[in-house]
């Protein structure tokens, strides 16, 4: 059984989610995002991408509602016992199926959590869900009931973050030996997911993000691909990922030569990055460290440049993206303890001057400060 952790470790996770839904006086918990599933269970899966849902009742029972492809998919990757199929046909609603699961658990009348806040809980199924309990049970949004406990890292997790950072720092190497001039992105991509997948890494959660000339101005993946000119930029947002646990780089990086534009954008990026650094430790809050990197990047001129965020939560997150709760914006009041891990990442986007500049990095949460988990130097690289 593909499972990668400990008997203890799921035990440990089952009775933390056990007291919380005591401490919110809640019955049950019907969840519905596929991390949650993984890390509750080990069951592994992007077959959320359909009606799915894992149940939890105060009692400590089971019962995961899948589609037959998945029903092997659960024995071979989870410790999930209780396996129940929804019969694919026209107008099928699975819903109907979750509610006789709730029946035979006695939960008719009681108060149940949901993890409305999922890719796989599509807005249709939302709604028939709703409509399904309506009147049975009481009902209400606990989609951060797990991710307050999913977003410190216990150790055995600690061991995949580290390794994903490790594989993160071969993918960089990879990009500094293939930018160059007449480079293609897609050589560049190729040997960086290689590196990742040929190390035991996974698949990211979401496409990495690459853009040269105009697009390295860009924060997502697109489909074009450029050859790289004599004198260019490239920007590359990618991530180690080793059993779906994730480490996230940014870096830009000139081609030929820097504009000095590009000198004094890097500069206002490591500045950033260190003073969030400083912030980033035990007992203040996300929001804080996103308002020093806003005070840093305005006192040097780049308020318009400059983003509404600095970064966000990184753990064992599926596709269609890797960023986890919480997120670092203004206000956002959590507070960080040890065993966060967060990717900041510094982004500045000159579109008067189509330049671009990031720097990017993963940071592990300790007791006495944060630990930068790659490896590889901050210095502007030109190739």
């Amino acid at each position: 059984m593909a499972v990668h952790f400990t008997k203890e470790e799921f035990k440990k996770r089952k009775l933390a989610v056990l007291q919380s839904m005591k401490e919110q006086n809640l019955d049950a918990l019907l969840i519905f995002k596929q991390e949650s599933m993984y890390w509750l269970t080990g069951y592994d899966t992007f077959g959320y991408v359909f009606f799915q849902s894992l149940v939890l009742d105060q009692k400590g029972n089971v019962v995961l509602l899948t589609r037959a492809p998945d029903l092997r998919q659960a024995q071979n990757t989870s410790n999930i016992k209780d396996i129940r199929i929804w019969v694919d046909k026209d107008n099928s609603n699975p819903t109907d199926d979750l509610k006789s699961i709730l029946n035979e658990l006695s939960l008719k009348d009681k108060k149940i959590g949901i993890e409305y806040e999922a890719y796989g809980l599509t807005g249709r199924s939302a709604l028939k869900l709703n409509n399904s309990l309506k009147n049975y049970c009481e009902f209400k949004d606990k989609s951060e009931l797990i991710n307050k406990l999913r977003v410190i890292k216990s150790k055995e997790e600690i061991v995949y973050v580290k390794k994903a950072a490790e594989l993160a720092d071969k993918a960089l190497d990879e990009a500094w030996k293939y930018t160059k001039a007449g480079a293609n992105e897609s050589k560049i991509l190729a040997e960086m997911q290689r590196v990742v997948l040929e190390g035991g890494g996974d698949y990211p959660a979401n496409e990495y993000i690459i853009g040269s000339g105009h697009n390295a101005l860009l924060c997502r993946y697109q489909a074009e691909k450029r050859i790289l000119s004599d004198q260019d930029q490239l920007s590359i947002e990618w991530a180690g990922t080793y059993k779906h646990y994730h480490s996230a780089m940014f870096r830009t990086i000139p081609i030929g030569r820097a504009d000095p534009r590009h000198i004094k954008m890097h500069e206002a990026c490591l500045k950033s990055l260190k003073n969030c650094e400083k912030k980033l430790i035990k007992g203040n809050t996300v929001g804080e460290v996103f308002d020093v990197h806003a005070k840093t990047l305005d006192d040097l001129g780049f308020k318009k440049a400059r983003m509404n965020a600095c970064g966000y939560s990184l753990g064992t997150t599926f596709s269609p993206n890797w960023m986890d709760w919480p997120m670092l914006y203004t206000g956002n009041p959590y507070v960080i303890q040890p065993g966060n891990v967060f990717f900041m990442h510094m982004i500045l986007m000159d579109s008067a001057n189509e330049l671009a500049m990031n720097l990017g990095e993963t940071y592990l949460v300790t007791e006495n400060g944060n630990e930068r988990l790659g490896k590889k130097k901050l210095d502007l690289v030109v190739l």
